[in-house]
């Protein structure tokens, strides 16, 4: 399914988590927090300003990022679990 947010909405996936420790602990699964960190799916047309412009959102689809514990909306697309989160929720970017 294709989905286009709106403004300056983005579509985040979350990344998995490890199963295991560094020392070689499986963690189970209730033990896990959500990921904070994602593969952005899909971006909107950008902010609306002030004075009625449109600015272009800094991250695109494909770039990896790290968003706020609370961050976002969750969603269900195709069976997979989403976020979608407004551009100001974004914390970082992750260089290539």
């Amino acid at each position: 399914m294709k989905v286009r947010p709106l403004l300056d909405r983005i579509v985040v996936k979350r990344t998995e988590e490890e199963q295991k420790t560094k020392g070689g602990i499986i963690i189970p699964d209730t033990a896990k927090e959500k990921p904070l960190e994602g593969l952005v799916v899909a971006v909107g047309s950008g902010k609306i300003l002030s004075n009625g412009k449109l600015a272009a959102l800094d991250v695109k689809a494909g770039d990896r990022i790290l968003f706020g514990k609370y961050s976002g909306t969750e969603v269900k697309l195709d069976g997979e679990d989403h976020v979608v989160l407004r551009e100001d929720d974004i914390l970082a970017v992750f260089d290539k």
